[in-house]
């Protein structure tokens, strides 16, 4: 009997889709409909964009998507879906977008967007349609969305715009992905494709060898919220900009809730999936990747959301055999575009999920399935074949080093031996879906542990980019939880659930999330600590995220400062408050980029040996520091400005470049030293 429940289980969204062999009741192709299909493509987003709602495109388009897909039966299940095809059809006509006079201007990309949708349902006679269906554990889904944005917002709540930078600068990675979304937005579309025009908004070789998909769906979804492509006041850009990341590291740590909800599959009921979300939303909070935000890992957060997406549907394809290769396809791009490190796993996935499922594509369609695949694999491999034939030393750069958020090995290896264990239970190994999450885990190991070998192998120890590959290990692992969830059962469900079973089951799921917290986020209920140490959750990452803990100084008057008293000054600007060259990196960064000058950093990446600036240094010291700043205004050879701190130190650089060329002119802004210990300068180390 169970086997032939898992069987009817996988073979139930095998059902043919409507696209292929449409319905006696599908609607005709009626072109009045198409015309008023799609004039409303066009009208709907103006009108909204007219009067200052361009950020409504965004559900109205996700409701367009959802209305015409069939994958799952649940809203939210399908919302998720329509999210990932969203996703990857802004990134795909991306490159469009890029080349068309409008750029990513609001009421051209979503017209373009929304025309798509309408030509497909009219093409493929599909009648919109939602289901309003919803589950109890839609709540744990939504409600950890809700408490990581909580603990998120918490510490820019009631700040300014020059207070909130002191969340966003925690890192000059954030700096550099800005000057990437900035970039984008300035130069209207990939600036891999614009690659001469976008060299003013970022240090290149960035233009051409950084992967882009995070950047150009901010950028998009900021033109929608704007309603309105440029980018406005370069300081409310940046809040915006933060805003956007802090909403991407929480609609992962939701997406990872929701997928292992979604591997469980529709046998996941009562409080076994409460025992399953809760867990995993558990780990989320306490995890220590909220490190990603303060290390300004931004495309990392975002191709692990897409990973996770991708995932949980290559493991699960509840959807029709259009969907299947449709969603297949997209999300590839999707991640390939966000974080193509990523891509060896997503691509790993992706085929072995269709190896697994292959019997569900006739044979009469593999030749339409091959070119619709071949076509997908060369628009995702696109920027990345463009980074290497750029500047991009593929080797080189997979041994770089740098300060990381290290992979929790105990979750990342026993997760994925969880997952190999429930794949080859009795009641899944038979199945579609059991075989596909062993695939899956097994490439996620292989590609990790592969990756592993050859750094040891080359360096002689894991670094940096073995710590961002080994994030997707993280997220297969906890996925695969799901599919734990259904082991737990041990009698059947009632036919008729009687109100007294309701209640029970929902007093069982509330003590089972209450459990799940306890043992796995350390929470405590209001208890005292053991001896008067904190919680477990008093030292999580994101609790002290939320108690402002790791904001970074940047100045005296919190960023403000940095923009405001360069007022009138022209050109390159090197900025130099404090005796830390790395504040002073920042500050020069912070300076070029609310300027609209991220190019200057470049040459002005010198700044980093630049450690004067506040009260006078010893001379040795303050020689080597005059080595670099005559380097950087070589190497930008055109007049810079100097901006310092202490009047008595600009009054010695200025004596001491009489005569440079090209000129550098010194100003000196008593007041403005910044004073704290290097740690608040880069509270991620």
């Amino acid at each position: 009997m169970v086997r032939a429940l898992s069987v009817l289980e996988v073979s139930l969204p095998v059902k043919k889709s409507s696209l292929e062999h449409p319905s006696p009741g599908s609607p005709e192709r009626s072109l009045p409909i198409l015309a008023g299909c799609l004039f409303a493509s066009w009208a709907l987003p103006a009108a909204l964009v007219g009067v200052g709602f361009g950020v409504l495109v965004l559900p109205l388009l996700l409701l367009a998507v959802g209305s015409l897909l069939r994958v799952g039966g649940v809203l939210l299940d399908r919302l998720v879906a329509a999210a990932l095809v969203v996703a990857g059809g802004v990134l795909a006509l991306g490159l469009l977008f890029s080349l068309w006079p409008w750029g990513l201007a609001p009421v051209p990309t979503s017209g373009a967007l929304l025309t798509v949708v309408t030509l497909t349902g009219w093409l493929g006679r599909r009648t919109p349609r939602l289901p309003l269906r919803l589950r109890p554990s839609d709540l744990l889904v939504l409600g950890t969305a809700y408490g990581i944005w909580h603990y998120l917002s918490a510490p820019l709540t009631g700040k300014g715009p020059g207070w909130r930078l002191e969340f966003l600068a925690t890192a000059e990675d954030r700096l550099n992905h800005f000057s990437y979304f900035a970039g984008i937005q300035h130069v209207g579309g990939y600036n891999f494709l614009h690659q001469e025009a976008a060299k003013a908004y970022m240090m290149s070789p960035a233009e051409g060898v950084y992967p882009q998909g995070t950047h150009f769906l901010l950028a998009w979804v900021d033109s929608l919220v704007r309603s309105a492509a440029d980018l406005g006041a370069p300081l409310d850009t940046m809040n915006r900009y933060l805003l956007y990341v802090l909403a991407a590291y929480a609609l992962l740590g939701t997406a990872l809730v929701w997928a292992a909800r979604w591997i469980g599959g529709p046998r996941l009921r009562g409080w076994r999936t409460a025992a399953v979300c809760g867990t995993v939303a558990a780990l989320v909070f306490s995890s220590n990747y909220t490190q990603l935000v303060v290390h300004g890992f931004d495309s990392t957060v975002v191709g692990l959301l897409m990973v996770t997406l991708l995932a949980a549907f290559m493991v699960r394809p509840a959807m029709g055999t259009v969907e299947f290769p449709l969603v297949a396809a997209l999300g590839l791009i999707t991640v390939a575009y966000a974080y193509n490190l990523f891509g060896a796993v997503a691509g790993l996935a992706v085929v072995g999920a269709l190896v697994v499922h292959r019997r569900r594509f006739r044979r009469a369609y593999w030749p339409r399935h091959a070119l619709a695949a071949a076509v997908a694999l060369g628009i995702a491999g696109l920027p990345s074949l463009v980074s290497v034939l750029s500047e991009l030393d593929v080797a080189s750069t997979s041994n770089l080093g740098g300060p990381s958020v290290g992979a929790d090995r105990a979750i990342m290896v026993g997760g994925l031996l969880l997952g190999a264990l429930a794949a080859l239970s009795p009641s899944l190994r038979r199945t579609a879906t059991g075989q596909a999450l062993l695939v899956v885990v097994l490439a996620t190991g292989a590609a990790v542990g592969g990756f592993a070998w050859w750094q040891i192998r080359t360096i002689g120890q894991v670094s940096y980019y073995f710590e961002k590959l080994a994030g997707t290990g993280i997220v297969i692992a906890l996925v695969s939880v799901g599919a734990v969830g259904p082991l737990l059962r041990a009698t059947p469900p009632a036919r008729r659930a009687t109100l007294r079973h309701r209640i029970g089951e929902g007093l069982l799921s509330v003590l089972t999330v209450a459990v799940a917290f306890s043992l796995f986020a350390g929470v405590q209920w209001g208890m005292d600590s053991f001896k008067g140490r904190p919680s477990a959750w008093h030292d999580s990452p994101l609790a002290a995220w939320s108690r402002g803990e790791d904001w970074s100084d940047i100045g005296p008057r919190h960023g403000a400062t940095v923009m405001g008293d360069l007022d009138g000054i022209e050109g390159p600007v090197m900025v130099l408050y404090s005796n830390d060259d790395y504040k002073n990196l920042k500050s020069t960064w912070l300076a070029a980029l609310l300027r609209s000058r991220g190019g200057d950093m470049l040459p002005l990446y010198e700044t980093h040996w630049v450690n004067i600036g506040a009260a006078e240094r010893p001379e040795p010291e303050h020689r080597a520091a005059m080595e670099h700043l005559r380097k950087a205004a070589s190497e930008l050879g055109e007049p810079m400005t100097v901006v310092v701190a202490d009047p008595a130190t600009g009054d010695r650089i200025r004596r001491e470049l009489v005569g440079f060329r090209p000129r550098v002119t010194v100003v000196a802004k008593p007041g403005n030293d910044w004073v704290h210990p290097w740690a608040r300068s880069f509270p991620g180390v």
